[in-house]
């Protein structure tokens, strides 16, 4: 079946041959673009990863290695990549791109750096599963570098990067700073070319890193992001909406969530031992939903009504309101006298729909106001001129 399969690969990409040659008759072509083509055609086939087995490793070795190097070198360690998932070792899958490596030095073309980079972080997510922490962290450092001194890069080669880097950042736990790669590595990823069983799962992995990383409490972004849409229609639907009550600093539909989704929520341990954590970081986006609601003249609030909508005394909307301004997310000062606080200043942040259509209400209302304002003064212009 294997060698059927390896027949059928080889001669699909003899016809593009066939197809290349005929079009160099015919267009003068020269002898890089056909071989460019020749590594589009290989691209083509990674669909075959996950199904044929250790067919592209002998497609590898007994055909690709003859033109290897005369193709578009990072397409060469695209097609690399694909082919070490297939290597049931992971020992095995590392060497092989070592060589791949060393063959692509041994080039001295002008841009091996990018594809070398794009090998060595496949390298890193190996030895990530190997449980060589430190050798992944030397890669994602030296990466870091690479990428900082170069120019020009192409996108496959930073999300290789980002994606590397997310992984480490996961199996460590570092919840804001895999949010963080996360999101750089689909800045440079098309969300189609991802399968939906990915997509689902980096859905899932982005929402729980956006709700427990230290210092994030801005969910719009995530909720504009399509990838974010996976989540919908599947069984953990109810995290997207948990993620809505968060972007609107809504604590009463997130109370009735957790409440209807116990049990779920139950199975995912990060979040039951950081439940205080969560209910913390609502509730000051429930004091920055107060603050945004209000109009900017009207930015003194007393800490009684901040205390009725989040649910907490006045000494704990004291906390909250020092943690807030400790993250700099509001600025202002708290008078304990009067049991008020003004806020002169509010991180911006990425609106929903309902944020926006009540801040074009309140556009309009400052619309009319200076329109009526206009009315008063060209109505009292006559009388200052005559004086």
């Amino acid at each position: 079946m294997k060698m059927q399969m390896m027949k059928s690969i080889t001669k699909r990409l003899r016809i593009d041959d066939e197809e290349v040659i005929d079009s160099d008759e015919e267009a003068d072509l020269d002898q890089q673009m056909a071989m460019n083509l020749k590594a589009d055609s290989l691209i083509r086939f990674h669909a075959l990863a996950y199904t044929a087995g250790d067919a592209l490793i002998q497609l590898y070795h007994n055909f690709i290695t003859d033109f290897e190097t005369k193709i578009n070198l990072l397409k060469l360690a695209h097609f690399a990549v694909i082919v070490s998932r297939q290597y049931s070792e992971k020992e095995a899958a590392i060497s092989y791109l070592e060589g791949v490596i060393e063959k692509l030095r041994a080039t001295k073309e002008t841009r091996i750096e990018e594809p070398i980079l794009y090998t060595k972080m496949q390298i890193a997510i190996l030895k990530l599963e190997q449980g060589d922490q430190k050798e992944c962290k030397k890669l994602l450092e030296d990466g870091k570098s690479a990428l900082d001194s170069m120019t020009d890069i192409d996108p496959s080669v930073y999300a290789s990067y980002y994606w590397a880097s997310s992984q480490y950042q996961k199996s460590h736990q570092e919840f804001a700073e895999f949010y963080k790669s996360a999101l750089l590595y689909l800045a440079y990823t098309s969300v189609e070319s991802l399968s939906d069983s990915f997509k689902l799962d980096l859905a899932f992995d982005l929402s729980l890193s956006a709700l427990l990383g230290e210092n994030i409490y801005n969910f719009g972004e995530l909720l504009a992001h399509p990838i974010i849409k996976s989540l919908l229609g599947t069984k953990v639907e109810w995290l997207y909406y948990i993620l809505e009550a968060f972007n609107s600093g809504d604590l009463v539909r997130y109370q009735e969530l957790c409440h209807v989704h116990r049990a779920a929520l139950s199975a995912q341990p990060a979040l039951m031992q950081n439940e205080k954590k969560l209910l913390e970081k609502i509730n000051i986006l429930c004091l920055m939903e107060i603050i945004f609601s209000r109009p900017s003249e009207d930015r003194t609030i007393p800490l009684g009504i901040i205390a009725e909508c989040t649910k907490l005394t006045v000494e704990d909307v004291e906390y909250l309101l020092m943690k807030s301004l400790s993250v700099h997310l509001i600025e202002g000062k708290i008078d304990q006298v009067e049991g008020t606080v003004h806020v002169s200043w509010v991180q911006p942040r990425v609106l929903g729909i309902p944020q926006i259509k009540s801040l074009c209400d309140r556009l309009d209302n400052w619309t009319e106001k200076v329109h009526t304002a206009l009315l008063s003064v060209e109505a009292e212009t006559p009388d200052l001129v005559a004086s």
